[in-house]
């Protein structure tokens, strides 16, 4: 490529680079406003409550206090809950009694469920919680062993600088309307398929 190609080229890349500039300039500009903001992570990958935790790592990096609720999984020997447990600033809180293949009892899943929302309402109310992680939330949802316009009424009576995500699969689309960002995570591959277990520092 001779210098003036060369030249050429550069000059075409710092036109192009100028005008994404000013269109990502002109966005940034346009987001003026400060709230708590509701996320939903959804979908069948890998990664909704990886994601979430991170969040709280996040959280924690700028000096706010965070709060996680976790449905469904009665597990404790989580790396998530090992290292966050220890930091003073997150509450954390493990509402489930197991996987429903395991528990079997719908009464009982019912029941679980509706004292973790008494728990997670004072959570909502709490204003020294600057974000707020409701793990698994979807599945009692879809399940209706919560009732979802009360759960959505608790949501928007939150303080106003309060974040709080959601993750799980199938979240109800009245959540994903009331949500200010929705990411849903594709399955592609999964190592489990191919017979691997799930993996410390990977999965669990």
């Amino acid at each position: 490529m001779s210098d003036d190609e060369v030249h050429e080229v550069d000059e075409s890349h710092r036109a192009r680079m100028q005008r994404k500039k000013a269109v990502v300039d002109a966005a940034i500009a346009r987001a003026d406003q400060d709230k708590g903001v509701l996320l939903v992570l959804t979908g069948n990958g890998k990664g909704k409550s990886s994601s979430a935790f991170g969040m709280v790592v996040r959280a924690l990096g700028h000096g706010m206090r965070a709060g996680v609720a976790q449905f469904i999984k009665g597990r404790s020997d989580t790396g998530e809950e090992a290292f966050l447990r220890r930091q003073p600033e997150v509450v954390w809180h493990v509402l489930g009694e197991g996987f429903t293949w395991e528990t079997q009892n719908l009464a009982r899943d019912r029941e679980t469920a509706q004292r973790g929302w008494t728990v997670v309402r004072a959570m909502l109310r709490d204003s020294s919680l600057g974000l707020v992680v409701l793990d698994e939330l979807t599945y009692v949802l879809k399940r209706g062993w919560l009732d979802l316009a009360a759960v959505l009424a608790d949501l928007e009576a939150r303080p106003p600088m309060q974040h709080v995500v959601i993750t799980g699969r199938g979240a109800p689309q009245a959540l994903c309307d009331a949500a200010d960002t929705v990411s849903e995570l594709r399955d592609v591959k999964h190592a489990f398929r191919a017979g691997v277990r799930a993996q410390k520092g990977v999965d669990l």
